[in-house]
Parts: C-alpha cells; structure tokens; sequence
C-alpha cells in the first residue's frame, strides 16, 4: 500500500507546462500538512506538471510520487499517477492483473496498482477500486489526463478550469493562486501568487468571488453541495465520478458509481445478521492494513464500539481515542471509559474548554477550506490532535448511520404517516389550521410536517436558516436559489424507494458527502492522520443496502438500525447495543451564551461580509441567545462559521498562523517507479513557531 497524500496537477490547454513549475511548487506549501513526509514535484510532459506531498503508511520509499508505469519494457513510463487515499483491495487486483494478464510490479504498493489496472481495463478501472481515493493519471501515449474519486467522496478532488489549462488540487486553497481574475486592477494583483490582497478596499468591491447560490445553500445545509464551492471559480469532482481532459479540449466528468437502495423482504433476518456481522468484520480488518501505528475513535455508542471490537481480534493493543467538555451533559468519557474497560483495550481522552475553541477556530476553518457550521468537527479536530500524538491512522465511524438507517430523524415518515395518509383536501384544511395556531403551539409542527410533502420537508440534517429567514440575512436574497434544488434529482432518482429509505438514500448523496466527509478528511489531516471509515466500504454497503425498512425503524418501537443492532449482539457490550448515539456532542448552546458570547460578537459585528449578510440581524440573534430568550446557537454558529471564513479567505484580515515545519526528505533509491525523472524533492521553508491567530489591521 501507500500513502494519503496531497496532490496538485497542472494539464496546460498549451504546452509550456514547466513555466507553471515554481508556482505549482509555492502551491504545494498549502498542503503539507497532507504529507509532510516528502514533496516532489515533477513536469511529466510538455503539458503537465503533478506534484504530491506523501504521509507515509505503507510502503516505504517505493512509495513516492509522481509515479511512472510500466518500471520497464515497450511501455515504460507510459502512465504517470498522483494519488491520494488507500486502495484495501490492492493485494487481490495485483494477483489478478499479475496472473492473468501479465502485469509486473516494482513496489509493493497501491499506486502502480490502479496505473495497472487503467492499463488493462480503461476507464472501467476505477469500478474495481475498493477504498478512499482521488488520483490523477497522464498517459503519454494518447497525452490525456484521466482521474476519479472514491464511491461516497472520502478524498477530495477541487479543479480550476482557466485558459491556461486545468488545474487540480486535493485541497482548494492550492488552487486560489491560480484564480486569475478576482479583481479589476491587474496592478493591484501583479503577482498571482498573491491571490487576496491585502487591500481590502479593493476586496470590498469583489463579493462576486463568493458563489452566492452555494452562500445560501450553505446557510440552510450547514455545509456547500458538491460540486460547488464558495470560490465561484473552483468547483469539485463529485463523489463516484471521473474525468478525462485532453489539453485544449473539454474538461469531462462522468459519474461512474451512483448508490443504490433495494431494501428486500428478509425471509431469515437471522442469516441478514450474520451477512452484517461478517461483512462488517472483514471491513475492519482489511482497514486495518498498515505499516504504521493504528488506533480508533471511541465515543459512547454502538458504531465506534463495533470498530473497536473487531479492531481488537487482530490487535488487542490497539489505542483507541475520546473527547468530552467540561460542562455537564456535554462528555462521553465517562462512557467510553467504561465501554474500554470491557473491551479491554487502552482510551486515551481529551478534555476541551470555550478557550481551545477561540483559539483554534481559525485554523480550523483554514483546514476546512469552505465553512462547514457543524459543531462536532470541533471535537473531532482535537481528537485527531490527541491521535496523531499516538499513531499515524485511526478507525471512526463515519457511514454508519446513513447506511444503517441510525438517525431518529429517520423515524418522521413513520410519525406523520397518520397526517400523510389523509386524502389531499383534508391536508390541505389541517394545513390552514396549522397556519392560524401561534407559534409554539403544541401540534403546529405535527400539522405542518405532516401536511408537507417528503420532497419539500426533508432536505438532511441540518436545517439552519428557512427561507423566509434568509431573506432578512442575505443582502443579495434570490427567491430562485432554493434548497430544494439540490435535493429535487435525488427524489426523482429514489421515487420507487419507501420515505425511510428515501431520506437515506438523500443524506447518502449530500450530507455524508458535504458534511461529515469534508470535516472528517479535513481535521484529521490537519494533524498528518490518516482516518479511515470501514463502514464506507462497498461491500458493507451492498448488505446495508438490503435491509427492509422494519429492520432499520420499526413502527411500533423507537429503535433504529435494529438490523445492525442484532447483528451486533455478543460482540459489542450489552449496555451499548441500544444505547442512542450522541455522536461527540458539543456545547455550542452554552458556550455562546457564555464563555464565547463577546469573543463571537466581536468575529460577527466586525466582519467585513456585511455586503453579504445583515450582521446586525445576526448579532440580535446572538444577543437573544445570550439573554436567554431563544436558542439560535445553530444558527448563530453557522454564521460565526462564515465570518471566520470570509476574514481568513477573502478579507485576509485574521491570521491563522498555520504551523509550518520542514518535511523530511525521502532517499529513495532512482527506481523508475519510486518517480519520474527530473522530479525533485522540496525541503518546505524553515519551521516556525505557534503563535495565536490575530487580527489584522487595514
């Protein structure tokens, strides 16, 4: 195997790639916290430049990038490969490529394993990957560019189409040095290097560098929709797709992998548990795969224990990991440690205060890219702090819910079905009844929810700003830009599906892909940790796909993902078979009415996105919350979250004082496929140190 990576990939529309080759260099900077374990940048070709910074797991020094294939023969160095993420299934598509088709080998790693199998197999290649990645490919033969991303978007893939070419980055700040027209004044911006000036009376002026479609989706979702961006220039290679390039040609995506719900009537659940059981445990263990030290996240419910129990059959030593607060009802220590106990394994814990927030959000969001107002990325980004002081990978349990049927939110249709069920001109009656009962009523919801069709009531979990809301924040409100239009092709798509299901399969295509993969890859990588999900495996997935709807929400009881929950008896504790997932929960509510109440006035009423969003409105929510009249905590932190982003990204008025080190420098040998020659390995600049993030003047 290999390593996680960050990756950049210059394709000019021209020739003259080497000219780009300092700049792409620069670039890579941004990204070292994705590998620092070495960077190499290499012009492969007159029309390309790839470059790669390496977080070493498997592999050794065989394992650098860019790398050519074939090492040797008619062919040699044909296919040069950037790649990020972990390919599991490696060994078996390397037996078969080996055996069948003749294919030969120099490293031991899964890099030169997809280049083989794009070999054999084309673009079909990619259908055969079971894993997390996103990889860029240039066959010298035919002069294009070919590359994908993972089933469900474990690993990111951004991409700036310009006239010089495209470009392609794991992460989108490699890329803001290459937006070339943010301003009018061409003098002001004579170095594109520079990207946001310290000028920010000419950045006043620019608020169309922020996509305002993707601002108002983001301020209902609580996160930006693939395949946007907040930068109108860069958009994202959605999750199961691929693209192909010819220079000069057309940027092409196509989506390769689509997931798909078939929920079947299950004749013997027992036998659907043992599939569940068996397939889970597979998928632990193959994730396991490492040269490097593993651990696990253990937080107080069902899918992280799963984890940690199988982990355990192959390494009763593995470290496992937990957060809490120190406010009460607000930590899960207590049961982790109790869950750690039983499994017989070591628990780590972080404790985290308002203060570490205030003095990390910053950075936080710098990592993030794009604002993601999900609170339990706060926790997740000091766990993964506390981890990467421990090993190299670690296990969480991303997916499970979405694919298990886990959130309770999932029990709505089931609820309301005795509203829903009412021939349409009795809904509509209750509908109006609805309307004339004063807010708070008990019952108004129940009508309105019920009276609501699937399709414009549920759009994922999150649900920040109403439209109606929006219209008071948003100074450029545009009634055409809904929610729904994000939402709307996936109901087509899943129209034969059950509500339940429905809801999954949405959450599936949006949130997990939006949300909860963008913070996990995000955070963990800010700390050079790998952080592997087993439940996002295609065979896990398979088998969760089947499951009826009685075995995920049951109608006459409050359980949910009981199939899951029954496969798992006898291997998690008893105690935590039923136990509802909390999920790192995080005291944003208090911390907002208390401790961070000035500090988040401060961030909101000096922002300088008050051409985007009434801040004064926003500040009256915040000022509500902490009198104690309303919770707008969610609300309040998703546009916290924005003026952060809007200061570090477009204002450059807040530092984030990203902690610089120098990466250690690979020696590996001159194999053909340890990279390509005239790739040069980069020493980053000098280390410096931590220093808290400050506020700029103009």
């Amino acid at each position: 195997m290999t390593a996680m990576s960050g990756l950049l990939a210059f394709i000019s529309a021209r020739g003259g790639a080497h000219e780009q080759r300092d700049a792409v260099a620069t670039a890579m900077t941004t990204m070292w916290h994705r590998g620092p374990d070495a960077t190499t940048v290499a012009v492969v070709a007159e029309t390309v430049v790839l470059a790669c910074a390496r977080l070493s797991v498997i592999g050794g020094a065989t394992s650098q990038q860019p790398l050519e294939y074939p090492a040797t023969g008619d062919e040699a160095g044909r296919y040069v490969i950037v790649f990020d993420g972990t390919i599991y299934n490696y060994r078996e598509l390397r037996d078969e490529l080996t055996t069948e088709h003749g294919a030969t080998f120099i490293t031991e790693g899964d890099t030169e394993v997809i280049a083989a199998a794009y070999h054999q197999w084309g673009d079909n290649a990619v259908t055969r990957l079971r894993g997390a990645f996103a990889f860029v490919l240039f066959d010298a033969h035919r002069g294009t560019v070919w590359g994908a991303r993972d089933r469900f978007g474990m690993k990111p893939l951004h991409y700036l189409r310009t006239d010089d070419g495209v470009y392609l980055a794991s992460e989108k700040k490699a890329l803001l040095p290459f937006v070339a027209d943010i301003t009018d004044r061409p003098d002001v911006i004579a170095d594109r290097q520079d990207v946001i000036t310290d000028r920010p009376d000419v950045i006043a002026d620019r608020q169309d560098l922020v996509d305002a479609a993707n601002l108002s989706y983001y301020l209902t979702l609580q996160y930006v929709p693939e395949p946007g961006t907040l930068h109108s220039a860069i958009a994202r290679v959605g999750a199961g797709e691929s693209f192909s390039y010819l220079p000069g040609g057309t940027f092409a995506t196509r989506r390769y992998y689509q997931p798909r719900f078939t929920p079947t009537p299950a004749d013997d659940p027992a036998e659907l548990y043992d599939r569940i059981r068996e397939t889970l445990r597979d998928s632990v263990h193959t994730h396991l795969r490492a040269d490097v030290p593993v651990g696990a996240f253990l937080s107080s419910g069902i899918d992280s224990t799963a984890i940690v129990a199988f982990a355990r059959e192959v390494n009763p030593e593995i470290p496992t990991f937990t957060v809490g607060f120190d406010v009460d009802g607000y930590s899960e220590v207590g049961i982790a440690e109790d869950t750690a106990y039983h499994l017989g394994v070591r628990l780590l814990p972080t404790r985290v205060t308002a203060q570490d927030v205030m003095a990390e959000l910053p950075r936080i969001v710098w990592y993030l890219d794009d604002p993601v107002a999900d609170p339990s990325l706060v926790p997740l980004y000091f766990l993964a702090r506390t981890a990467a002081e421990h090993v190299r990978v670690v296990l969480s349990g991303e997916g499970a819910d979405e694919l298990f049927g886990g959130y309770r939110l999932y029990r709505e249709p089931l609820s309301l079905a005795a509203v829903a069920g009412l021939p349409d001109s009795m809904q509509r009656g209750l509908r109006r009844v609805a309307q004339v009962m004063p807010p708070g009523t008990k019952g108004r919801s129940f009508l309105e929810r019920g009276t609501t069709p699937l399709e414009e009531r549920y759009y994922g979990n999150a649900r920040i700003f109403s439209e109606e809301e929006k219209q008071t924040l948003m100074r450029r409100y545009d009634p055409a830009v809904r929610y729904t239009d994000v939402t709307a092709p996936l109901y087509t798509e899943a129209a034969d599906l059950d509500d339940v299901t429905k809801m999954q399969y949405v959450d599936v295509c949006t949130w997990l892909r939006g949300d909860i993969l963008v913070k996990t890859d995000r955070v963990a990588l800010a700390h050079s940790l790998e952080l592997r999900s087993p439940y996002l495996d295609p065979e896990v997935f398979d088998v969760a796909a089947t499951i009826p709807v009685e075995l995920k929400v049951p109608a006459h009881s409050a359980a949910t993902k009981v199939a899951m929950r029954r496969a798992l008896d006898g291997v998690v504790p008893a105690s935590i078979v039923n136990r509802p997932k909390l999920g790192f929960p995080t005291p944003t509510r208090v911390w907002l009415a208390g401790e961070m109440y000035e500090w988040a006035r401060d961030v909101i009423s000096g922002s300088g996105a008050a051409e985007l969003l009434d801040l004064t409105y926003a500040v009256g929510l915040l000022d509500e919350h902490h009198r104690g009249e309303r919770d707008h905590s969610r609300k309040v932190w998703t546009v916290l979250m924005f003026c952060l982003w809007h200061a570090v990204f477009v204002e450059r008025s807040l530092d984030p004082a990203i902690p610089r080190r120098e990466p250690v420098v690979d020696s590996a040998p001159p194999l053909r496929a340890a990279g390509p020659a005239g790739a040069e390995l980069l020493s980053d600049e000098p280390s410096r140190p931590k220093r808290p993030p400050r506020r700029r003047r103009s």
